[in-house]
């Protein structure tokens, strides 16, 4: 499988806290596709988390009660956001924190586990460790200048995942100039035991989210 004729799925969302699975819930998401040099915004929405969003969540994502009280819940938006997701690979800065809370949201209204929609998953932080060890920091403030990237609407789902496609896109380039071409050699570089035809090693494991996205 060559790294750039994959597709790619890059994902966000922003949330009332950082427990998925428990009190939780997700108050937007986002989700970009990218097909080689096309880059384009599949799905967007407020989600209604049906609970109230905590003061300092508004005061880093600008999102408050008011904005998600007439917003779908998940369970509304949940088939037409699979569609965008089903066989292709999952991206995400710190991609343990976004599937952790897809995850839990797919698991509660849907009888298909999120994982099986799926490709393969890659957490660009965990490859931004490989790729940019050079850097001080490899959030997604930092690997967006790096690679000249500006983030439109930070800490909003559409910005981050615009953003974070881009970057994918800027890691693949450099991937490759390492020699890094199909999964297998992702599995190599990441460090994975074993390949897995099905499923990337590049899953993120438990410390993905010590940079933060």
């Amino acid at each position: 499988m060559e790294l750039h004729t994959l597709p790619y799925v890059v994902v966000d969302v922003e949330t009332t806290g950082g427990q998925p699975g428990g009190a939780d819930r997700v108050t937007e998401v986002a989700a970009v596709h990218v097909d080689g040099d096309q880059v384009s915004l599949a799905f967007h929405s407020l989600i209604n988390p049906e609970r109230p969003i905590p003061w300092h969540i508004t005061r880093l994502t600008g999102i408050d009660d008011a904005m998600v009280r007439g917003a779908p819940t998940f369970r509304d938006i949940a088939g037409e956001f699979a569609a965008h997701l089903v066989g292709r690979v999952f991206v995400a800065h710190n991609a343990r924190f976004d599937f952790g809370f897809l995850e839990a949201e797919f698991a509660r209204v849907a009888p298909t586990p999120l994982g099986e929609l799926l490709m393969a998953q890659l957490c660009t932080v965990r490859l931004s460790r490989k790729l940019l060890a050079h850097l001080p920091r490899r959030n997604l403030d930092a690997v967006s200048h790096h690679y000249g990237v500006s983030i439109s609407d930070r800490h909003r789902a559409s910005g981050d995942a615009l953003a974070t496609a881009e970057v994918l896109r800027g890691l693949l380039r450099d991937a490759s100039r390492r020699g890094v071409h199909t999964w297998a050699d992702l599995d190599v570089l990441l460090g994975a035991r074993t390949a897995r035809a099905k499923r990337l090693r590049a899953f993120p494991t438990s410390s993905d989210g010590a940079e933060g996205a």
